[in-house]
């Protein structure tokens, strides 16, 4: 919900699709709505409730001609459940698709980093998905939460995105000390500011996996 992140999620999307001419690429509605109320305030201060908004949306894309939504926000999906509720196309679930593909890893992961706003944090959402695969989820104390994640993410949603690199980095590698096998930029904004050239471990972008799962979708049902 963050322009650049959607801009980001659409440029993963034409990239992971498979096409030699314009004519090949997938037909896309994408409705960015930057003024849906803040996730993470939602879920840890009570802060305005995204639900109907984010239902709204739904239902402006399907009422638009979209046969499936695909919501590359991470916190937006402790609300998806009720969104899901309302309306009868299919939502790809992104956390859901992280999981798996993060168990498909080679070598073996059993231990993931976690960089992702403090809202998707508290509400458990890649630990809850990830526990099922036998996966622990790891992430940053608290300080080092609002210092190295949260200023970062705040610092790319404001266009500063070459202040949230090194601070990105520290908090990675602080994960990676404690026993990281492989980092999950659990927040869109998070791939804006760190790389996999950035960590000596597997970099995991979820709207990467989400791009391809959703283009893997489509082509199966053409």
């Amino acid at each position: 919900m963050g322009p650049e992140a959607t801009a980001d999620f659409y440029l993963k999307l034409v990239h992971a699709t498979p096409a030699m001419r314009d004519q090949e690429h997938l037909q896309v509605l994408i409705w960015s709505d930057p003024t849906i109320p803040d996730r993470t305030d939602a879920l840890l201060t009570h802060g305005e409730d995204p639900t109907p908004a984010l239902i709204a949306g739904a239902r402006l894309l399907k009422a638009a001609g979209a046969k499936m939504l695909a919501v590359p926000c991470n916190t937006a999906h402790a609300f998806l459940a009720a969104v899901q509720k309302e309306v009868d196309i299919p939502i790809v679930h992104m956390i859901e698709e992280t999981a798996k593909y993060v168990q498909l890893l080679s070598p073996t992961v059993q231990k993931v980093g976690l960089l992702s706003t403090t809202g998707t944090q508290k509400a458990g959402l890649y630990q809850s998905w990830l526990d099922r695969e036998g996966i622990s989820v790891i992430t940053p104390a608290a300080d080092c939460q609002e210092n190295l994640v949260m200023t970062p993410i705040r610092a790319i949603k404001a266009g500063k995105t070459a202040v949230a690199r090194p601070l990105l980095i520290e908090a990675a590698q602080g994960l990676i000390n404690a026993g990281a096998q492989a980092i999950i930029a659990g927040c869109t904004e998070v791939p804006a500011g760190l790389s996999a050239d950035d960590i000596p471990v597997p970099f995991i972008d979820p709207a990467e996996v989400l791009a391809v799962t959703v283009v893997r979708r489509v082509l199966a049902n053409r």
